[in-house]
């Protein structure tokens, strides 16, 4: 999707410009054509020789080079196809914000005809700073393009909102929003996915849950807006968002008899139903109305069977719905999910491993097995999420 794009990448000063190295790697990868801008801050945290080297052109840092040749940031702001300021700082975003232009990075930006894309990086205090959020808003209310910052371990040593989303992110970003190719193959079809985890209250305070991130399901919902279905999205609690604003509903659930409750609800009416969420299959038998204090040594929580959302749903298909689950297995893998198949009246199930690296909860990336109703099955190596999704869509489409 990427191939033979202008891709001019501005790196500003944040501890997260080391993940510069493997952006740059990945863009040429894709067959990007790739030209970097920096600022002065940005010298300290990664050289300018090692993405030279990496994007195969020269880095550009000051408006003239040693030996007196013009770096034009109006050429520069021609060239591109897309102008990605990855990480952004703070700094430079307040600069960006209010047209302040002191150096060849925020001349470029001011001079770029294209889309540009800001992908900010900072402790969390700075990012959740009024100021910093009203020129983030900012920014996007002029037409910029915004890939929030991520949860995590921060350089400080704190844990929160403000790391750069990882170069997988970022490209996937660029392709879904600038780049990939619009399809109607699904035009009209109605479409209902779950995404993300449920929470199980204890007591007020506590809860049972599951390490699902929703990206999955994400990733399902916006592959499905691009070909033109009218999308439905129940979500658990996650941070995910989706990146394609407006294009899909979205219901927010907490527990798995929230989820339940809202997917029956949706159900009917629907092409394609998508269960992508990891609901649990266990709740407290009762939720105490205070918190429960440490007072022994242990704790025993009566736990009782939730409803099971798609057998319900395999009940009530009709005629020509598709229904789509998920199997995550840790042994036997395949015969588990041939039997939650057969057992759910599923047209296709979606099997991964936590055996395989890089698959299942938390990972940009998936291995799957498809496994039809009809007993056919497809092997599928480790992809990235975008295009796993894409790979079920297909089997969806030849279900159709």
């Amino acid at each position: 999707m990427l191939a033979g794009k202008n891709i001019l990448l501005g790196i500003t000063g944040s501890i997260a410009a080391y993940k510069c190295a493997f952006l740059v790697r990945l863009l040429v990868k894709q067959g990007a054509n790739v030209k970097v801008v920096m600022t002065s801050a940005a010298q300290q945290f990664i050289t300018p020789l090692t993405l030279s080297t990496l994007s195969k052109n020269p880095v550009l840092t000051q408006y003239a080079d040693e030996e007196g040749n013009w770096n034009s940031h109006v050429e520069l702001g021609l060239w591109a196809d897309v102008m990605l300021i990855a990480p952004a700082s703070a700094n430079t975003i307040t600069k960006l914000a209010y047209g302040l232009c002191d150096n060849l990075l925020t001349a470029t930006y001011l001079s770029a005809r294209c889309p540009v894309v800001i992908s900010p990086a900072m402790d969390l205090d700075m990012y959740q700073h009024p100021s910093t959020l009203a020129n983030i808003q900012k920014l996007r209310s002029i037409g910029n393009l915004i890939i929030p910052a991520t949860n995590g371990e921060l350089a400080s040593g704190l844990i929160g909102q403000g790391r750069m989303a990882e170069p997988e992110d970022i490209i996937a970003f660029l392709e879904e929003h600038l780049f990939y190719p619009t399809q109607d193959q699904l035009k009209g079809k109605k479409v209902l996915i779950t995404a993300g985890p449920t929470v199980e209250p204890i007591d007020p305070v506590r809860y049972i849950s599951n390490h699902s991130t929703g990206k999955m399901g994400f990733a399902l919902a916006q592959q499905f807006v691009r070909m033109g279905a009218e999308v439905t999205l129940i979500k658990g609690p996650t941070l995910q968002q989706p990146h394609i604003n407006g294009a899909i509903k979205v219901i927010e659930v907490g527990s798995a008899a929230e989820m339940f409750d809202a997917t029956t609800r949706e159900f009917t009416g629907k092409d394609i139903t998508v269960m992508a969420a990891a609901v649990a299959d266990y709740t407290p038998a009762d939720v105490a109305e205070k918190k429960i204090k440490k007072d022994g040594q242990t704790l025993e929580l009566a736990l009782v069977k939730t409803r099971d959302i798609l057998a319900e749903l395999g009940r009530q298909k009709a005629e020509g719905q598709i229904l789509v689950g998920f199997a995550l297995e840790t042994n036997d893998e395949e015969a588990h999910a041939q039997v939650k198949l057969r057992k759910k009246n599923l047209d296709l199930i979606v099997l991964n491993s936590l055996r395989d690296a890089g698959a299942g909860f938390g990972h940009d990336t998936n291995r799957i097995t498809l496994l039809d109703n009809k007993g056919g099955k497809k092997q599928f190596e480790l992809k990235s999420k975008t295009e796993v999704a894409l790979d079920i869509i297909k089997a969806i489409t030849e279900q159709l």
